[in-house]
């Protein structure tokens, strides 16, 4: 998302960017994270009708709900001061209404009476106190993996917040076993001057929290909008024909990559049609053998012994094949689809359309023309005695 495009306002002519100030980077800035798209705003309630608890997201995508209490006025995107276990904490209300009512009973989160408050709307003066915490953060990860290193624990520390009062810190960690950090806790709280608190995550949390991109070029799935993270085995890539290859089938946090899962469930349906081939199908011709199977146009590629080339075979034929085997009849050969019956093949509705590739095709014709046309202009200009190139008027002879 660019600047341009932003709903909170034009940037100035002087270059500064107005609105959240994020300077384009709105989806890893925070502003775009995690978010909930509210669909009841336009509906306006009553004020003694209104739910009280609202959503408020921390650093990381980290979303607790609060009571208001105090029926404080604020819109989605303000800075509320916060009640913690410990002191207070500013976030940014995430949503509020009741949306906020649905969110809970999905969460599991059960109303009560000991659920933290929003004290108030956050001043300049919170903001400032707030901003000041945030500048700590960095120079603390730095010291407190230099502290890790001197003790030699197993352990990767990835993350660290501040409560905006400036009393506790917590420290984000993973590590594949379990640690004894007691004597690391001492060090930190007499080195910071803080409350210490040490929060163990797993490898997609930590990828969540620290963003990046993806192979596919797009911002991380679990930075931006997944918050469920689904058992993903190998069988998954089995399904969808996919190479068992770690380093392409592993994400940034060296577990399977979630998107996986994505179209599985569409993958197993279209296998139903697929015929199980366990053994080479018996032609005149020879042994043809499976070699790929092209699942949503419904085509399998068999190859035969002594021959380099791969053939496509429809399902109906090759479940047509597999049926006069086991009969003990050999057929004359396969039925090979010619170009013009994929074609045909392709132009059935509910198959897989090859738009894209029709699209690369056209784009490809263009720039070869594109090419033909200025290797003839240069040709032209290349060439003195070229008809169609205008002559150079001779000057007029200077004046004495």
């Amino acid at each position: 998302m660019g600047c341009g495009s932003c709903s909170s306002g034009g940037c100035g002519s002087s270059g500064s960017t107005a609105g959240c100030g994020s300077s384009g980077g709105c989806s890893s800035g925070g502003c775009n994270k995690m978010n909930v798209f509210d669909w009841l705003s336009h509906m306006d309630v009553p004020t003694g009708q209104r739910f009280d608890v609202a959503e408020v997201k921390f650093k990381g995508g980290r979303k607790e709900y609060f009571r208001n209490i105090n029926q404080l006025e604020f819109v989605t995107g303000d800075y509320v001061v916060c009640e913690m276990a410990s002191g207070q904490h500013i976030g940014t209300v995430s949503l509020q209404g009741e949306l906020v009512r649905l969110q809970m009973k999905r969460k599991n989160v059960v109303i009560s009476d000991d659920m933290h408050v929003i004290y108030r709307v956050a001043t300049e003066k919170d903001l400032d106190k707030h901003t000041q915490a945030m500048a700590r953060e960095m120079p603390t990860l730095y010291r407190t993996r230099e502290i890790i290193r001197e003790m030699k624990l197993n352990m990767k520390l990835s993350d660290v917040e501040f409560q905006s009062d400036n009393t506790k810190t917590t420290f984000y960690y993973s590590s594949e076993e379990r640690v004894d950090f007691r004597e690391l806790i001492k060090m930190l709280a007499s080195e910071f001057k803080v409350r210490i608190e040490m929060r163990q995550i797993s490898l997609r949390q930590e990828a969540s929290r620290l963003g990046g991109l993806g192979s596919c070029g797009r911002e991380l799935c679990c930075s931006t909008w997944l918050t469920d993270f689904k058992n993903i085995s190998t069988a998954a890539a089995r399904y969808q024909n996919l190479s068992l290859n770690p380093a392409k089938l592993s994400g940034q946090c060296g577990r399977l990559k979630c998107c996986l899962n994505y179209e599985l469930e569409t993958y197993i349906d279209a296998l139903r049609d697929i015929p199980t081939v366990d053994a080479p199908l018996k032609t005149k011709k020879g042994v043809a053998t499976l070699q790929k199977t092209d699942i949503f146009k419904k085509i399998m590629w068999f190859g035969f012994d002594k021959d380099t080339n791969w053939y496509p075979v429809a399902i109906d034929k090759v479940l047509e094949i597999i049926e006069l085997n086991k009969k003990d009849i050999i057929p004359e050969s396969l039925e090979i689809l010619t170009p013009q019956a994929e074609k045909t093949l392709d132009k059935v509705p509910g198959k897989l359309n090859s738009d894209l590739e029709n699209l690369d095709r056209k784009y490809s014709e263009e720039q070869k023309k594109k090419k033909k046309k200025k290797s003839r202009s240069g040709k032209n200009k290349a060439n003195p005695n070229n008809p169609n190139k205008p002559q150079a008027q001779a000057s007029p002879p200077a004046q004495k």
